[in-house]
This record gives C-alpha cells, structure tokens and sequence, in this order.
C-alpha cells in the first residue's frame, strides 16, 4: 500500500508539471554559454513555481555550477525527474519516463542562462535583431523592440533571493526562489 501511494504521489508529481510542459520555449534562442561565462561558481538548491493562466505547479531543484559544468536535479515530491549535466557546449539530460516529451532540457537551460548568466555574455550570443537590457534588479529580452521577457531580481547576485521572470510573449510566470547550499 505504502508503495502505491508513493507512485500515486510521483505520476500526480508529474502530471503536475503537464502545464509547465505545455509552455513553448520561451525564445528559442538556442543560447549555449559557456559555464565559465557566469563568473561564478554556485550551489543552490530552488523553489520554482510556474503560474499560466490560473493554474500554478511547484518543482523543487539543485543547481551546482563553476568554471567547466553546469548540473542540475529536478525533484517533484521528492523523487528525481530531471538531470542536466551542461559541459564544453554539449547537454546531456535524463528524464524520468513519465515526464511529458513536452519538457525540453535546452528550453531549461536556456531559462537558467538568461535568469543567471551577466547580461554581457548573453548580448554577445544573442541572434541578430534580440537584446538584452538590465537596469538595476531587472532584466529585459527584446526581440526588435518588443519585450518578450522581463526578470526581476530581489537581490544583486542573481542566483540569490528570489527571481520572477515573466514570458511577456507566452504569458506565463516563472517564479525561482534560490537557497545557497552549506556544506
């Protein structure tokens, strides 16, 4: 009984995140920064919560990266449904089985890279006819002269306190609530 009730709670855990998948990618911009770009190396563990229309899904996350990698686990209950291992310009995902096709690693990373990344590294990488301004603790891609996604910042470091980024485009809200990890 106990282990139906853990897979009952994993497949809600995932079905779940059906409406985070249903969100396209948020630019296609097929961003691919270096790690060592960031200028950091972080460990954290996050709190995300995406909200389109009235629905709202949680996802809990450990993201780690220095100078050569980027790694992250995706939890829903507790129980792993991603992994991203990012090095030398090459994503390797794993995905629990039940996770929606729909839910594409580089479409994370990419959110990760314009959410963390300084606004510099992702100016230089950026297509023709995108940029990226940031003024104080907000960010904003612009595809010409529309916005297609704002980011606000409760604190400096970007990788700390709480970030909202809003898909001006797609219309939704991601909200990342970040932890740094002591050892």
């Amino acid at each position: 009984m106990r282990a139906a009730l853990k897979c009952l709670a994993v497949l809600l855990a995932l079905f779940a995140l059906v409406a985070c998948a249903s969100v396209p990618v948020p630019a296609g911009l097929g961003l691919k920064l270096a790690p060592a770009a960031l200028g950091a190396t972080i460990s954290v563990q996050q709190h995300l919560r995406l909200e389109r229309g009235p629905r709202s899904d949680e996802l809990d996350a450990v993201l780690e990266a220095d100078e050569t990698h980027l790694e992250l686990v995706g939890l829903a209950l507790g129980q792993r449904v991603l992994t991203l291992h990012y090095e030398a310009g090459q994503l390797q995902s794993w995905r629990h089985p039940m996770l929606p096709s729909q839910v594409q690693p580089a479409a994370v990373l990419e959110d990760m890279q314009l959410t963390l990344w300084p606004a510099a590294a992702i100016q230089e990488a950026l297509p023709p006819g995108w940029r990226i301004e940031e003024q104080g603790l907000q960010r904003t891609l612009f595809k010409g002269d529309t916005a297609v996604m704002r980011i606000d910042y409760s604190e400096p470091v970007r990788w700390s306190g709480t970030v909202v980024l809003n898909n001006l485009r797609y219309h939704y809200r991601l909200t990342i609530q970040s932890t740094p990890v002591t050892n």
